[in-house]
């Protein structure tokens, strides 16, 4: 696909067709729910950019909409939302990207900007928000297109397949961890070791915490130790301290009341998920008083994807990839669904 002038759309006959792969019938990864198709280039709106898609992290939430976990918002949607691109065209009024441009795309793609939320600097509680990869194509594709005032302009010397996670990965465990109240110094529990953990550690480590990581994965445990992590432990395990926070960011309800319990008084746990199984029935006494708090976490702002890749870039944080071919989509999220991925899994097109 050839670069365009800015505000001129990319042809969408011949030879401009886009590979990608769309949900099609929602279920277990095994029943093969994306189907590959060839669509259009598609064509910019007056905000938006039109990106060449350089690399595209493979989120669990997509896993979510594949599986129907997360019920689709419209028929054949690309699922996607750690895009980064080359802006290839872009719409009229857009003023912040110029062609040749290296953009990405995230989860969160458009709000109200009127409702008490988004007056509040609340944005991602918005009724009206909406999502890449959800209510409109992301980046499971070769191109894509994101509206500029929700697009992150990204540096040139690091790799796509590096900046892809940072998206939605980081900027989603950065705002769990926010959420988590860690205090300076503290003892932080993260339960569940994939792509935003991994992550999310590292900005806590960097801040002066005491990280315990509790996962099935013996690989993700290790790794875990390998970024400095004080102990790694499995799942159903108690941590060797009392932690000050804890962030689950495994879908598994039944991991709620064992985070709870290794919490010390005044302690909080984030739920960083979009979905999460059933919670088990809790206990008063054993799961919540002495004023431990349970807290959730929706989507981001816009400010936290800012802060969070000015941290990434401060800190130096090591991104753990496992690179896909973007034919190779469907494996990425079968190894996904089987905690097979180390750090997180990210799909290229050649």
């Amino acid at each position: 696909m050839a670069a365009h002038t800015a505000g001129a759309p990319a042809p969408v006959s011949g030879p401009d067709l886009a590979s990608a792969w769309a949900v099609g019938r929602p279920g277990p990864v095994a029943s093969g729910p994306l189907v590959a198709v060839r669509r259009p280039v598609p064509a910019p709106g007056p905000g938006d950019l039109l990106l060449r898609v350089e690399a595209c992290g493979v989120c669990r939430t997509d896993l979510h909409l594949a599986e129907g976990d997360l019920p689709p918002r419209r028929p054949s949607t690309v699922p996607g939302h750690e895009i980064v691109g080359r802006v290839v065209a872009t719409g009229a009024a857009v003023g912040r990207f110029r062609v040749g441009d290296r953009a990405g795309g995230a989860w969160l793609r458009g709000t109200c900007g009127g409702c008490r939320y988004c007056r509040a600097g609340r944005e991602n509680l918005c009724p009206a928000s909406r999502y890449t990869g959800w209510d409109a194509d992301g980046g499971f594709a070769e191109a894509a297109v994101v509206p500029a005032d929700y697009a992150y302009p990204l540096p040139e010397d690091q790799s796509a397949v590096q900046l892809a996670p940072l998206l939605c990965a980081g900027i989603i465990g950065y705002r769990a961890l926010r959420r988590s109240a860690l205090p300076p110094g503290g003892r932080l529990g993260i339960y569940g070791f994939g792509a935003s953990a991994h992550l999310a550690a590292q900005v806590a480590l960097a801040e002066g915490a005491r990280v315990h990581v509790l996962t099935r994965s013996a690989a993700a445990r290790q790794l875990a130790l390998d970024l400095g992590a004080t102990s790694a432990r499995d799942a159903y395990d108690r941590p060797p301290e009392p932690l000050d926070a804890a962030v689950l960011f495994a879908p598994v309800g039944d991991l709620v009341p064992v985070a709870l319990e290794a919490l010390d008084r005044s302690g909080t746990l984030a739920i960083a998920g979009i979905h999460l199984t059933d919670i088990p029935v809790l206990n008063y006494q054993r799961h919540l008083f002495h004023e431990r708090d349970l807290r959730s976490v929706a989507s981001n702002t816009r400010q936290d994807g800012e802060e969070f890749l000015r941290t990434a870039a401060r800190i130096g944080i090591q991104v753990t990839v496992s690179p896909y071919a973007l034919a190779r989509a469907p494996q990425a999220l079968t190894d996904l669904a089987a905690g097979r991925v180390r750090g997180a899994a990210v799909l290229v097109p050649t």
